[in-house]
Formats: C-alpha cells, sequence, structure tokens
C-alpha cells in the first residue's frame, strides 16, 4: 500500500494564531483517523518557543544568580543579536537530522512538525527559511495560519497564564513586544504570487493558508477538524505533484 502522510508539516503563524491549537486538535484524534483525514502519522515535533525559552531562563541565571552578563536577551527579553532567531532555526534543522539518522524508515509511519513563527522585525520568513536544511525543504509542505495582528494580540491575552509562561498552549508576550515583533509580518511578500508552491533555495515548496477569523481553533470542536481536513486533502495533492 503506498504511503499516505506527510514527511514533515511546517507550521507558521503569527502568535496565538491558532497553530497549537490545531497540533493539539491533531494530537487528540487516533493516529488511524489522523492519517485517513489528515494524512499525518506518529507525531514528532519540533518547535522553536521551548528553546528560546530555556535561553531566557539561562539569562536570568546568569543575573540573578552568578552576576554575568545576559548571553542571549536583555531586560526586555530582546534578543541581542538578530542572527539568534535563525540559531534557532538551524537547531529546528539539526534537530530534525536527529531524528532521522537513525534509520531510513523514520518516515513510513512518522510526520515531523515544525512550529515557528517570525516578524518582519526579525527576519520576517524570507529570511528564516533559508537557514532551514536542503533535506527538510525537499520533504515539507507548509500550513499558515493567517490572522490579523489584531486577532493574534487579543488572543495572546487570552490565553496567557501567569503560572505557566513556558507552557506552549498558555504563553504570552506583553502588547508592547508582540506589537514590535510581529505587527508587520512578510508573509505575503515571502510566498509570492504563485497559489500552490512557493520557490524555497531550490525547491518547490507546497502550501496552504488556513484563514482563522473568526477564530475556530480556540474551542477544538468538529468545525475545526472538517476545515482542516479539506486544508490538508487539498496540500496533499499539491505534495503529490510536487
Amino acid at each position: 500500500m503506498s504511503k499516505n502522510i506527510f514527511d514533515i508539516i511546517i507550521l507558521n503563524g503569527r502568535p496565538a494564531s491558532g497553530k497549537s491549537e490545531v497540533i493539539d486538535y491533531l494530537k487528540m484524534a487516533t493516529q488511524e483517523e489522523r492519517e485517513k483525514r489528515f494524512h499525518i502519522g506518529k507525531f514528532d515535533e519540533i518547535d522553536d518557543f521551548p528553546m528560546l525559552w530555556t535561553w531566557f531562563e539561562e539569562d536570568a541565571i546568569l543575573e540573578k544568580l552568578f552576576h554575568k552578563p545576559r548571553i542571549h536577551s536583555d531586560n526586555d527579553g530582546y534578543f541581542l543579536h538578530e542572527y539568534l532567531w535563525h540559531l534557532l532555526i538551524e537547531r529546528i534543522s539539526m534537530d530534525y537530522e536527529k531524528k532521522i539518522r537513525e534509520g531510513s524508515n523514520y518516515h513510513d509511519h512518522t510526520t515531523t512538525i515544525l512550529e515557528f513563527s517570525r516578524g518582519s522585525e526579525h527576519g520576517g520568513y524570507k529570511e528564516a527559511y533559508k537557514y532551514l536544511s536542503d533535506n527538510i525543504l525537499r520533504k515539507a509542505a507548509i500550513f499558515y495560519v493567517d490572522v490579523s495582528f489584531e486577532e493574534s494580540l487579543r488572543k495572546n491575552q487570552k490565553r496567557f497564564n501567569p503560572e505557566k509562561p513556558d507552557s506552549i498552549l498558555e504563553h504570552g508576550l506583553p502588547d508592547k513586544k508582540l506589537k514590535r515583533l510581529y505587527s508587520d509580518v512578510d508573509w505575503e511578500e515571502f510566498k509570492g504570487d504563485d497559489p500552490e508552491y512557493i520557490k524555497i533555495k531550490g525547491h518547490k515548496v507546497p502550501y496552504i493558508v488556513f484563514h482563522n477569523e473568526p477564530d475556530i481553533t480556540t474551542e477544538r470542536g468538529e468545525e475545526l477538524g472538517m476545515v482542516i481536513e479539506e486544508l490538508f486533502g487539498k496540500l496533499w495533492e499539491l505534495n503529490l505533484k510536487r
């Protein structure tokens, strides 16, 4: 029987756009249902948020406990150097290589989900994708969750739990920081005029856009299931024709 699952899905969109909720919905489905409805196999995730949160924690330890300079961020939580955003993408590529090096059958039953957000202020998607490996780009399909900045701000405020700032589903950014980093995104410029594929470093990468306004990800109901089933189905057809 021919393979029926994606190798790699790259999940992009503004913070609080609904990316993590889409993942959560897919996780709640059985593997059989995921493969049949969404072409998603066994889950394996690489998200750059835990990586950057570790940097913030390390900086706090260095400053408060050892009275040493912060390495990654200033006291307001902004990166000291723009290249650190690109380092995170290199880390994603490195972590992916670690997953597949043990054997050639990794993707027989596994779909790797790569998740990250990028705003124009720190280079945007156009710059970030330069640092993804060719091994990822030749296999990947992009699922972009599209919301306005105003909706990103609303949901970011709503979901933030100060007791769990490191939580994938409950972390948030201060309004001022969210505006500076993500009020402008270069997605439209990055994807170009082709409604189906993006040319990235010589690779023809299929993409689909999920317009999540009004919000249907928060409830994680069957409306979300039906919408993403249709979108993943279209993305699968594009993936087959790449």
